[in-house]
Formats: C-alpha cells, structure tokens, sequence
C-alpha cells in the first residue's frame, strides 16, 4: 500500500541553481555633514520579495532589502538591495508552494543580502549595520492572514 502512494505522488525536488545580486543602492544624501554628528541613528527595514517563473519547475525568488537610517531628521544612509535566487522546485503540491517561493526561498537569500548591507554601510564609513534575522516563516503567516481578511471584507459589506 505504501508503495501504491508513493508512486502516485510526484518525487519532491528543490535545488538552489544561483544567488546573485541583482540590483544594489547605496545613498549617503547628508554626507559628509552627517559624519560631524552625534552617531544616534534610527534605522528602518522593509522587505519585500517577489517570484517569476522561468520555466516550468525553475522560478526566481528576488528578496529586496531596504534599511534607511536617520540621525535626527536627517538621512544618514539609505541602502537598497535585490537579492536574487534561482530554484528548482518540483513536485510540490500547489498548497505548500506561496509558503516555498514567500518564505523559504527568501530565508535562504536573506544571509546574502544581510552581507551586502553590512559590506555597502561599512564602505560607507559608517559603523557596521548587521540586520537582525528575520522569520520569514511569522512573516508569510501573517501576510496570508491580512489577505484572508482583505478577502473576507471584500465580500461582506465594504465600511472604509
């Protein structure tokens, strides 16, 4: 019987092809004044990913990073980064796939782009700026969350 399951069920494949940087920025739109100042920053993240298809069992997953940090009112550095992978997933119900291409694939780039953040602030002259790790897992969770409830407030009467 076991038998019998397994062979209806295509066999799971998942294989990281590439990793590359595929669009990067660095600004320092304050400098050098903002190097004469007390070093109090305050530093904002935002991801963000996004999935094409290549063909059919190879997708590209980019991870886009973007840390803009100020002193006061002014920017000290505002770093943007679009971590890309290539993977080969194959053999994945369509269920399991939003949660692969949203938030494994992104918790496998993010160790990449976090390193290049680190690398452009720091040759920034700026002191090191290591990202905190990110549970791309709570984060996909609570994205589908938000988009069950636009979904569910789109059918019921709309109240803005």
């Amino acid at each position: 019987m076991a038998e019998n399951s397994s062979s209806n069920q295509e066999a799971r494949e998942f294989a990281l092809q590439r990793i590359y940087v595929k669009d990067v920025s660095f600004e320092t739109p304050s400098s050098p004044a903002i190097f004469t100042e007390e070093w109090k920053p305050e530093s904002n993240l935002n991801l963000n990913s996004g999935v094409s298809r290549l063909a059919d069992d190879t997708y590209e997953v980019v991870l886009t990073v973007t840390v803009t940090t100020k002193v006061g009112d002014r920017t000290a550095f505002l770093v943007e980064v679009q971590q890309a992978g290539v993977f080969h997933v194959k053999g994945f119900p369509e269920n399991e796939m939003g949660a692969m291409m949203g938030a494994y694939c992104p918790n496998i780039l993010f160790p990449y782009a976090r390193e290049v953040v680190s690398d452009l602030v720091s040759k920034g002259s700026f002191p090191q700026l290591l990202l905190t790790p990110v549970n791309f897992d709570a984060l996909y969770a609570q994205h589908m969350q938000e988009q069950q409830a636009r979904q569910g407030a789109g059918e019921g009467t709309a109240s803005h």
